[in-house]
């Protein structure tokens, strides 16, 4: 693994205080198969000074990232919910200042791995990636078996990228098509820019990763290499299907005996439906503008 490459993860007050996020992410560094050695890889991107201050106290590699304009205080964020929080204008101005950051380390040429906090390692995840060209590899929510389809279920939780002239106009590109559309995320963007041709143009090979080894709560597999919160947006279904899992996997010492485990947040479930299903559905009708009933036979 060469030293200019890193793992960026974006912290938050919510993740370093309420709900042990942060530490379970980091737990599963310390005990998965072979990954302790990439937490100096780690880079932590706090949006807020109380994350920041915190990321340092722990001895971890952080950055403040500051956004113009853009108020996290305590009393801020307290004036929401988590979830509805994550949906405001203030938060998706964040994640565009994220996508300008991004860019920027790519023009320093390092390569990186995004991911989420709220994601688990439980093995060394560039062993699993791809060394055939690929300039970007992307996750995806759900995999239809053919790496290079373009498929519109792509995940922005998760993916790595190789710094050179066409990723990083990808991303100057991605950063600048924030003013074309108001209430848009910089995951639904870039789905309309790969629709529109701009992978193609730029003349990106991508390749979308199979859940078999990167998998998530949309498309489970029996790998465990590396577990996303997808298909569950309230942050105690995330928090609580994690934990199980991570706790499945210490278990059985990382072996393939290592089963899924009943889940308080399963498909099928109550709580699912009210934590996880409906949130997601609704995400991406708006994302790929397809009926609620498509969506359910195409993923549930």
């Amino acid at each position: 693994m060469a030293n200019k490459t890193l793992i960026i993860a974006i912290l938050n007050k919510a993740y370093m205080e309420q709900i042990g996020m942060l530490d379970l992410f980091l737990q599963s560094f310390r005990e998965g198969e072979g990954t302790r050695f990439l937490i100096k890889h780690l880079l932590f991107v706090a949006v807020d000074q109380t994350s920041f201050n915190q990321c340092c106290t722990l001895g971890l590699n952080c950055y403040e990232l500051v956004t113009e304009g853009v108020d996290f205080s305590e009393e801020v964020f307290n004036a929401f919910s988590e979830e509805v929080f994550y949906m405001s204008d203030d938060f998706i101005e964040m994640m565009w200042r994220r996508t300008l950051f991004l860019g920027d380390v790519l023009k320093r040429r390092y390569s990186f791995i995004f991911t989420d906090v709220d994601d688990i390692w439980s093995r060394n995840l560039f062993t699993k990636l791809n060394q055939e060209g690929e300039d970007l590899q992307m996750s995806s929510y759900v995999y239809n078996g053919r790496p290079f389809d373009g498929s519109d279920f792509f995940n922005t939780s998760f993916y790595f990228v190789t710094p050179n002239n066409k990723t990083t106009a990808l991303f100057d590109e991605w950063y600048a098509s924030k003013h074309n559309f108001t209430h848009m995320n910089d995951q639904e963007e870039l789905l309309k820019m790969k629709r529109a041709g701009v992978f193609r143009r730029l003349g990106l090979k991508v390749r979308y990763l199979d859940t078999t080894c990167f998998t998530g709560f949309c498309q489970k597999s029996k790998d465990f290499g590396r577990v996303t919160q997808n298909c569950c947006v309230s942050v105690k279904a995330k928090f609580t299907n994690l934990t199980a899992v991570l706790e499945a996997w210490t278990s059985n010492n990382g072996t393939s005996n290592a089963t899924w485990p009943m889940l308080a947040y399963e498909a099928g479930n109550v709580n699912y439906e009210m934590n996880c299903l409906i949130t997601k559905v609704a995400t991406l009708v708006t994302s790929n503008n397809r009926k609620v009933d498509e969506l359910l036979e195409i993923q549930y």
